[in-house]
């Protein structure tokens, strides 16, 4: 799995963008936290390139740049939670989980839509 990093806040827009062409994904996780840790472990291990070929994965450490996760939870509207994974289509998050909700099969299903 190739995750590029999502650090700076004007890296939104570029997301926002990217999600009109195919989808994109943000993983929110905490470098303190072992759900964090398991739930990143879990996707990461399931992860199939030929079946998430398309998707454009994020990953975004919160501690270290909390500035950026805060703006990801307004600009989605989505509350803020940690491990969280959003998926963004056509501007918008149309899928959120977090702690152990968090799981390849779902996300999988998700994306095939």
């Amino acid at each position: 799995m190739t995750w590029q990093p999502l650090h700076d806040l004007t890296q939104l827009e570029t997301l926002r963008a990217q999600s009109f062409e195919n989808p994109v994904l943000i993983y929110k996780h905490s470098s303190t936290c072992s759900i964090s840790s398991t739930a990143l472990n879990r996707l990461e291990r399931n992860w199939q390139e030929t079946d998430m070929a398309p998707v454009q994965a994020y990953f975004l450490d919160l501690l270290r740049n909390r500035p950026v996760s805060n703006a990801v939870s307004a600009e989605f509207g989505i509350p803020h939670e940690s491990p969280q994974v959003l998926i963004l289509r056509n501007g918008e998050c149309v899928y959120d989980a977090s702690h152990l909700g968090i799981n390849y099969p779902a996300l999988k299903n998700q994306l095939s839509d």
